[in-house]
């Protein structure tokens, strides 16, 4: 690859890398669909057959609700990244090793049900968002379906100019979400991944991506990530590993340490965790 072409991509491979985790709506006000966080807690632990169980008993009994697909597609999603463990944090932490890796070689059957959820998200999602387009719900589920696809066109196609489209659509409808409800706390990670990782970047690449639309302030990503590890409810799991990682990249490896302890006891079947931990130890 030319150098110009090599940086480029790593410019969105590593965001992309991250951003993937957007697999959890907070659902603040709809105690009907509370049904779902024992679904959520199953994928963290990576146990994605009874996810898949739960989220389709809810989708029945929820059809019109975009959230039932959305969470089957991040578990289709979820189950696809462990198979091929990409979600080892050495990828977050290692530019080179993460744009040398080879292309995975993805289940085409489970890519086939994973759009077809994104597709019932969509479908739901607009219907819903053309008679109430303050819908809370059908805001998170656009949010999340650009941003599954962002992630597994980046970490699993590798194809990171089409990723980076797909996270920018997902982050304009978490800014209507949050100017409708700021307390929606998980909705705070779509805008503090793409502010931090793209933060990370050289300052002709930052120069760049500004130009493209992309969000570029490290400061805010992290506030906006701790604004989820604090008070968020599904994601709250996701931005402290981010946070994690954002500490190994900055050296301190203490509390990256920490935060992967308390991962690690919450969610005892998820290796991930235990063994980025014991890595640092």
């Amino acid at each position: 690859m030319h150098i110009g072409a090599r940086r480029r991509a790593s410019s969105f491979g590593l965001p992309v890398a991250v951003a993937a985790l957007l697999v959890a709506p907070c659902l603040t006000g709809r105690s009907e669909a509370e049904d779902l966080d024992p679904g959520y807690r199953l994928m963290y632990n990576l146990q994605f057959e009874e996810a898949h169980r739960l989220f389709a008993d809810w989708e029945r009994l929820h059809p019109d609700d975009p959230l039932g697909p959305a969470s089957d597609a991040a578990a289709y999603l979820f189950s696809e990244f462990d198979r091929l463990k990409i979600l080892q944090a050495e990828f977050f932490t290692d530019d080179d090793r993460f744009l040398a890796r080879r292309r995975p070689a993805a289940d085409p059957m489970l890519k086939q049900r994973f759009e077809s959820a994104l597709e019932r998200t969509r479908v739901r999602a607009e219907r819903v968002l053309a008679r109430a387009p303050r819908d809370r719900n059908a805001l998170f589920a656009s949010l999340l379906r650009h941003g599954l696809r962002s992630d597994y066109l980046g970490l699993i196609e590798k194809r990171y100019m089409a990723s980076f489209t797909e996270m920018k659509r997902g982050r304009k409808y978490a800014e209507q979400l949050l100017a409708i409800d700021p307390t929606y706390y998980d909705a705070y990670v779509a805008i503090g991944v793409e502010n931090y990782l793209l933060s990370q970047r050289s300052a002709p690449v930052r120069w760049l991506l500004r130009l493209g639309g992309g969000q570029v302030d490290k400061a805010q990503g992290l506030a906006k990530l701790r604004l989820t590890s604090e008070k968020g409810r599904y994601l709250m799991p996701f931005a402290r590993l981010l946070l994690a990682v954002a500490a190994l990249r900055d050296k301190d490896r203490k509390q990256a340490r920490n935060l992967l302890a308390g991962l690690a006891a919450e969610f005892p079947r998820n290796r991930l965790y235990a063994e980025e931990r014991g890595r640092l130890n």
